[in-house]
């Protein structure tokens, strides 16, 4: 018999299960993996006179946080999230405070020697904390034995990504505000001060306690925690990595979307004379996203992950051709802010059932994966799109957020024909 909790009842529980801090902490911890990319890529701009050197710079730190982000989970599964993100938040705030000092080295940051500012960004990247996937693997382990488990994980992971979402618009705006009001150092050493602080404070949270480090799994069975404390049920039939890699070939696809959108939507607006506002046109898709992500809680269980992924998927695919309609900038805002609708509940949806998928025990590895699949996709799609605008202007450069829709569509409709045992999962 299905239980009808209201929606402010399944958020107004968020803050009791975690205990006292956990959500401000952990959303402004956040915010410095949201101001890094961006804050390197202004700083070394404008510290060297080159944009090209400030892009490799940035693309350092995504390298290195699409190959730091596992390996942390890893760690975090194996050691526990308390020690690991500790040390990482330490040494991400060192890193930090190593790229601002190498953007002025003696005599002038200069194409021909960028060896030690590459370095620090890439350590700065490979460092990132993963405030946001682990806190998911928090919630999954925090929720597992509750009567209204499912109802309040679809809620955690609905304020997850709203969380992100504000972050991801609030941690550029703060870059753009700080390095132009100030100095172009200032919001990097912002970012270190925060990491220090309050991914310290993460770390230090109760609800570390919450996830078990897989080494109890080599105690004995009467003694080691039951899978279902780390996965929900159904998740144990399903065996081994390669379920996940569906959601990470998710969490891929959705990043291609976002950084092709995000270039596209520049060379869109430069055609215009405006390339300054292609940022405010994204932050319009982001706006309706966080709002839509929130709604999440509140859709009824019989409506599956995997169904809710075909279906948000299949929406976003459709709106996604509205972006070859608008010609002016206010057109296209306003087509922004209606792709943003499937867009929330679809990275709602993909988190949640890589979390179903997870091998038990290895729920840190498996939500930083997907997060090293989200960045890796914004370079791949960026990239992309990149290319086509060189060729053929905005226009051309759109096709590579409507593939990268269409292949999200292909994915979920996939996870709809997983079989049995693993359809459980995403049930």
């Amino acid at each position: 018999m299905a239980v009808r909790v209201s929606l402010l009842a399944r958020y107004s529980a968020l803050p009791s299960l975690a205990g006292a801090g956990f959500i401000p902490i952990a959303l402004v911890a956040r915010l410095p993996l949201a101001m890094l990319t961006i804050g390197t890529l202004a700083l070394a701009s404008v510290a060297s006179g080159s944009y090209a050197l400030g892009g490799l710079a940035a693309g350092a730190v995504g390298v290195g946080s699409a190959l730091g982000a596992p390996a942390l989970g890893w760690l975090a599964d194996r050691y526990g999230q308390r020690s690991t993100v500790l040390v990482a938040g330490l040494l991400n705030a060192a890193a930090t405070v190593a790229v601002i000092v190498a953007s002025y080295p003696a005599g002038g940051l200069h194409e021909s020697a960028p060896l030690p500012l590459m370095t620090a960004s890439l350590l700065a990247g490979l460092t990132l904390p993963q405030v946001g996937p682990l806190a998911r693997a928090r919630w999954m382990a925090l929720t597992a034995r509750r009567p209204l488990r499912e109802l309040e994980r679809d809620a955690a992971f609905s304020y997850e990504s709203t969380a992100d979402e504000l972050t991801f618009v609030l941690g550029p705006a703060l870059v753009g505000a700080l390095g132009a009001a100030l100095a172009p150092w200032l919001p990097l050493a912002l970012a270190a001060a925060l990491t220090a602080v309050f991914v310290t404070a993460f770390a230090l949270h109760p609800t570390a306690s919450a996830v078990h480090p897989a080494t109890r799994a080599a105690h004995p069975a009467s003694e080691r925690t039951p899978a279902s404390d780390q996965a929900p049920a159904g998740a144990r039939t399903v065996g081994g990595w390669g379920p996940v890699a569906l959601p990470v070939g998710g969490m891929l696809a959705m990043g291609a979307f976002f950084g092709s959108t995000q270039t596209a939507l520049t060379a869109f607006a430069g055609e215009r004379g405006a390339a300054e506002i292609a940022g405010l046109l994204y932050a319009a898709l982001g706006l309706t996203s966080a709002v839509a992500a929130l709604s999440v809680a509140a859709w009824p269980a019989g409506f599956t992950l995997a169904a809710r992924w075909a279906a948000c998927a299949g929406a976003l695919t459709a709106l996604a051709f509205l972006m070859l309609v608008p010609h002016s900038l206010g057109a296209m805002a306003a087509v922004m802010l209606l792709i943003g609708l499937p867009v929330g509940p679809i990275m709602v949806t993909v988190y949640g059932l890589g979390g179903r998928l997870a091998p038990p025990g290895r729920m840190g590895t498996a939500m930083t994966a997907l997060a090293s699949g989200l960045v890796a996709g914004v370079a791949l799609g960026a990239g992309t799109a990149g290319a086509l605008a060189e060729g053929g202007g905005a226009a051309a450069a759109f096709a590579a957020p409507l593939a990268s829709a269409g292949a999200l569509m292909l994915l979920g409709t996939a996870a709809l024909l997983l079989p049995r045992g693993r359809a459980r999962a995403a049930a």
